[in-house]
C-alpha cells in the first residue's frame, strides 16, 4: 500500500511540475510566479518520503522535459529538483526553518552551477560574458548621459575609469550574485512550500520570528580570515583574490543580517514598537554606510553572545 501511494503521489506530482514549468516556459506573464513555485512539487515529495524516492523523481521529471518540452528545460528541471529535494528532505528529517533554509540554499547554489555549465558547454552561452557585455552598454549610456549634462575632459575620463572598475568588481562578485539567487529561491520556494504543505496536511511549518535567527561563531573566524587576505597584496586574476572578494562580501552579509536580526530581538526584549526596527532597516537601506555598523554589531552579537546575557540578566 505505501509503495503504491509512494509511486501515484510520485506520478501526481511530476504531470504537476510539467505543467507548471510548460507555464513557466509559454506563458510569459505567469512565467516569474511559476518558476519560484517549480521546486513545490519536489519538496512536497521529499518531506513526505526523503531524498531517495525524490531523486528518482527528479530523474524521471527531467527526461521527461527533454521529451516534452524544449532543449534549455532540462537544467531548469535539475536546479528546481535538486532545491527542492533539499528543502523537503530537511522537513522530512524535521530540522529547523533556518537549518531547512541553508540546506535550500546550498541545494538550488549546486543546481545554478549545474546550469551554468550546461548553458556554456551544450548550449554555447557564457554568463559572465553576457554579463559583461549588459555591464558594459550601461557605462556607454552613462557616458553619453554624463556627457550630455556637460561632463567632459579629465572628469569624464575619470568617471569613465571609476566606471570600469565597478564594472570589473561586479564581474568578480559573480559568484556573489549566484549565492544571493541561491538564497532568495530558497526563501520563497520554502515559504511557498510551507503554506502548500500546511493547508493540505494540517501541519504548523513556518519560520521562526526574525529576531531569533542566529549564526553560528564559525561564521566569525571564517570572515576574519577573508578580511586578512583580503589586506594582502594580491593579483586580481588570482583565484585566490576572487575567492577572498566573494567570501567577504558573502560573510559580510551574513554579519549584516545577525546585525539586524539584534535590532529586532532588542527591541522585543525592552518592549519597543515594531515601526523602530522596521524604521532601522528602511535607514540602513537609504544609508548604505550604516550597514557597517549593523556589521560590527553582527559581530559583536555573534562573539559574545549578548542575547543570552541580556536573556539571563533578565532572568536574574
Amino acid at each position: 500500500m505505501n509503495q503504491s501511494k509512494r509511486l501515484t503521489d510520485g506520478a501526481l506530482l511530476t504531470a504537476i511540475f510539467m505543467v507548471l514549468l510548460l507555464v513557466a516556459v509559454f506563458v510569459p506573464v505567469l512565467s516569474i510566479f511559476a518558476m519560484f513555485v517549480l521546486p513545490v512539487p519536489f519538496v512536497i515529495y521529499a518531506s513526505r518520503y526523503n531524498w531517495k524516492p525524490t531523486l528518482v523523481m527528479m530523474v524521471v521529471a527531467a527526461l521527461l522535459t527533454t521529451l516534452f518540452a524544449v532543449t534549455f528545460t532540462l537544467p531548469i528541471a535539475i536546479l528546481m529538483g535538486f532545491g527542492g529535494l533539499m528543502i523537503g528532505s530537511a522537513i522530512y528529517q524535521n530540522v529547523s526553518a533556518y537549518e531547512t533554509w541553508a540546506r535550500g540554499t546550498f541545494g538550488f547554489i549546486v543546481g545554478l552551477l549545474f546550469v551554468f555549465v550546461y548553458t556554456q558547454v551544450l548550449l554555447d552561452i557564457n554568463w559572465i560574458e553576457e554579463f559583461e557585455a549588459t555591464l558594459g552598454e550601461s557605462m556607454q549610456m552613462s557616458a553619453e548621459l554624463l556627457e550630455q549634462f556637460g561632463v567632459e575632459g579629465q572628469q569624464l575620463e575619470e568617471a569613465s575609469s571609476l566606471l570600469e572598475e565597478q564594472v570589473g568588481l561586479l564581474t568578480d562578485l559573480f559568484p556573489v550574485g549566484l549565492a544571493i539567487a541561491g538564497v532568495v529561491l530558497a526563501f520563497i520556494s520554502q515559504w511557498l512550500s510551507f503554506k502548500v504543505i500546511n493547508r493540505i496536511e494540517r501541519k504548523q511549518l513556518q519560520f521562526p520570528p526574525f529576531r531569533k535567527l542566529q549564526f553560528p561563531v564559525s561564521v566569525i573566524w571564517i570572515y576574519l580570515v577573508a578580511l586578512v587576505f583580503s589586506l594582502m597584496e594580491l593579483d586580481p586574476d588570482n583565484i585566490l583574490y576572487l575567492g577572498t572578494q566573494n567570501l567577504l562580501v558573502i560573510t559580510g552579509l551574513v554579519m549584516s543580517l545577525q546585525g539586524i536580526s539584534f535590532i529586532f530581538f532588542y527591541a522585543h526584549h525592552k518592549n519597543i514598537s515594531k515601526a523602530v526596527p522596521i524604521l532601522s532597516v528602511v535607514l540602513i537601506i537609504i544609508f548604505a554606510p550604516l550597514l557597517y555598523l549593523v556589521r560590527i554589531l553582527g559581530i559583536i552579537d555573534i562573539g559574545f553572545r549578548l542575547r543570552d546575557r541580556m536573556t539571563d540578566n533578565n532572568e536574574k
